[in-house]
């Protein structure tokens, strides 16, 4: 039999590809750990630097915006500059950005710092997952892409067990501090392991879509910003009503302008793929209840159950090896019975474990209530993350790996930053919060995943995926 010539060769036989992989998703790890982090530190960041409710919200959504609207950029230059340079570039930045941000005095330098950490992230993330999903073929990237998802879960996880842990200990600065060494030392290694994948300029002699940059971004944050004002305004307000209609009109906006570009920010032949755009609508649902999850679940331990930063970052623990062990099993799952079952199983159990948080009482004892509800909860959605990844991706060709991750990227961050927006409107109408606050938002995260559930057997193409680098499909 002749071999099939659609299938790269040099990449599978790199002898350090496996090394390239670990430093790869420790880099991703770090920027996925940025994500919920802060999220432990939010009391203590309120009390040093004057923060009220709408300011601690943007703590953890100027990343995750910044982040998931420049994505598509991110992966764009992934593909027209190269993988491997633009990640290196992006760790620089967010290297440094974490600094600024341990460094910052008030609330605007640590929120600048944090526009840029995302800034960063959002050139790293897509250029790593590009060079993941070229660099492993066959069987073997279905093992890449499983090991990649498990980092989406298991980072937001220990990020609030580690946030907990530093600023109960050496202070908050700390729970960016840490980034820098980790950082530098992987700018370090990774130059040693990557290959090198400077290529030819593409179509567009190689132009940036700037303006779609601008209004993919623009959108995402008009849509955070509007459920922020919620919150405070209502509903109904015209605070609230006028940016998230703005947003609609943006994303229609930067829909028109892709389409007369000649040289797109992203193909929306691309959302014409059931499987690119099923993957995504995953990741973004698993995305927004997972760090929802993280985001009630420490407010509510330290506002309404009086726990400290570290015990709250203890009882995170056992949720972040439950994640672990369901991307683990999802892993597996999905190359058995296929991404559908996968997904729609974790849903399920998303469901059901977040079910018991909708009637608590101020009285539960969160380590007989919480923590089960969402450890349960959350190995579910570690089965998600995989079943996300491998529809989104495993059928991905080389010269379109940029793109594809860009777009699964921006899907993960911008369910982050809508899901902690709707959450803290519903838990946190005031800094100290209730009771009542938190079921009402578990309630939102409950019908959330049962809708998910009833939804994903439509829309997840049947079958598994055979990632080949061929053509998309599933067989």
């Amino acid at each position: 039999m002749p071999t099939d010539t659609a299938v790269p060769t040099p990449a599978p036989t790199h002898p350090r590809r496996w090394t390239a992989l670990a430093l790869i998703c420790a880099a991703q790890f770090m920027l996925i750990l940025d994500v919920t982090v802060v999220n432990v530190a939010l009391p203590t960041l309120s009390a040093d630097l004057d923060l009220g409710r709408t300011a601690l919200t943007w703590v953890v959504t100027a990343y995750t915006l910044c982040f998931g609207g420049l994505m598509l950029l991110g992966g764009r230059l992934a593909d027209a500059l190269g993988a491997r340079r633009v990640l290196l570039a992006g760790l620089v930045l967010f290297t440094m950005a974490s600094l600024v941000c341990g460094l910052a005095p008030n609330a605007p330098v640590l929120l600048a710092g944090r526009v840029a950490q995302g800034v960063g992230a959002a050139l790293l993330s897509p250029a790593a997952l590009a060079l993941v999903t070229t660099a492993f073929h066959g069987a073997e990237r279905a093992k890449a892409l499983g090991a990649w998802a498990a980092i989406g879960g298991t980072g937001s996880a220990v990020g609030v067990l580690l946030g907990g842990a530093l600023t109960e200990g050496p202070g908050w600065p700390w729970i960016f501090y840490v980034n820098v060494p980790v950082g530098l030392a992987l700018l370090a290694a990774l130059p040693k392991v990557l290959p090198d994948d400077r290529r030819p300029r593409r179509t567009g002699g190689g132009r940036l879509d700037a303006p779609g940059a601008l209004l993919v971004t623009t959108a995402t944050g008009a849509l955070v910003y509007g459920l922020v004002q919620a919150g405070d305004s209502g509903w109904a307000s015209a605070a609230t009503l006028l940016p998230l209609l703005g947003a609609l009109a943006l994303y229609g906006t930067f829909a028109a302008v892709e389409r007369a570009s000649s040289a797109p920010l992203m193909d929306l032949g691309m959302l014409r793929r059931r499987p690119v755009v099923a993957g995504s609508l995953l990741m973004l649902v698993a995305t927004a209840l997972l760090i929802s999850f993280f985001f009630l679940g420490s407010m509510q331990l330290q506002h309404v159950h009086g726990l400290g930063a570290l015990r709250t970052g203890l009882l995170f623990l056992p949720i972040a090896l439950t994640t672990a062990i369901g991307a683990h099993l999802g892993s597996r799952l999905v190359t058995t019975r296929g991404p559908r079952a996968c997904a729609t199983g974790g849903l399920a159990l998303a469901a059901l474990g977040c079910l018991p948080l909708t009637v608590l009482t101020p009285g539960a004892n969160p380590w007989a209530t919480l923590l089960p509800a969402l450890a349960t909860a959350s190995f579910g959605l570690g089965a998600v993350f995989v079943a996300a990844t491998t529809t989104a991706l495993g059928l991905i060709t080389p010269h379109e790996a940029g793109l594809a991750s860009g777009i699964v990227n921006t899907f993960h961050e911008v369910g982050g930053s809508i899901g902690v927006a709707a959450v803290s409107t519903l838990a946190l109408t005031t800094t100290t919060g209730s009771i009542a606050g938190f079921t009402t938002a578990f309630t939102l995260c409950t019908a959330t995943a049962a809708t998910a559930a009833l939804t994903a057997p439509f829309l997840i193409p049947r079958g598994t995926p055979r990632p080949t680098g061929g053509p998309h499909g599933v067989h």
